[in-house]
């Protein structure tokens, strides 16, 4: 099942990021914050596929229907959509999203066939692998966060750009505003 209608996927991996230029560090995406990019509202005014992205998981009909899928309580919460670009040497240790994240879905991006490795890796535990998703274009990992939700990417060959659409609904207490695509309306579940 796809993500996005037809073409969506292919117009946002056309976007004109550059990607972070990782300097030998990686691990956790938040080392390189000063170059991560996001569907905020400068974002959604210039790209009219980010605004229509931000617009559906802002709407009521797409909050329900999460909900009722996952059973999150997403009332009150913020949508967060981080357009996400990997190159070789990145990695991301096994983490959750715990806390101020009610609900996760990593949509992906695939250039193409040779990137279906690409795919976020699922643990047992901090220390435990257990499997890889597919990284196939315009589908999804999906998760409500706790304690057992354990993901990262273990470090493997990146040919080209892995890009992916991190969608996030987020509480109050999100720090960074600025990520938000609407920070001064919450969804209405």
């Amino acid at each position: 099942m796809e993500v996005f209608p037809r073409g969506l996927s292919n117009i946002l991996r056309r976007l004109p990021f550059s990607a972070p230029e990782l300097a030998g560090v990686s691990g956790k995406r938040e080392l390189h914050n000063d170059q991560r990019h996001y569907f905020d509202a400068t974002t959604n005014a210039r790209f009219p596929a980010c605004q229509a992205v931000a617009d559906a998981f802002q709407s009521r009909a797409v909050v329900e229907a999460i909900e009722a899928a996952t059973g999150a309580d997403l009332s009150g919460s913020y949508v967060r959509l981080e357009f996400a670009q990997d190159t070789v040497g990145f990695w991301l240790q096994p983490h959750t999203d715990l806390g101020v994240k009610r609900f996760t879905m990593l949509i992906y991006l695939a250039a193409d066939d040779s990137q279906s490795d690409l795919g976020t890796d699922i643990y047992s535990d901090a220390q435990t692998w257990a499997k890889r998703s597919a990284f196939v274009d315009n589908s999804a990992l999906v998760f409500v966060p706790g304690n057992n939700t354990w993901h990262g990417l273990e470090p493997r060959a990146i040919r080209g750009v892995r890009k992916s659409v991190i969608m996030n609904y987020v509480t109050d207490a999100w720090r960074e505003r600025g990520q938000l695509a609407y920070p001064e309306n919450p969804v209405r579940a």
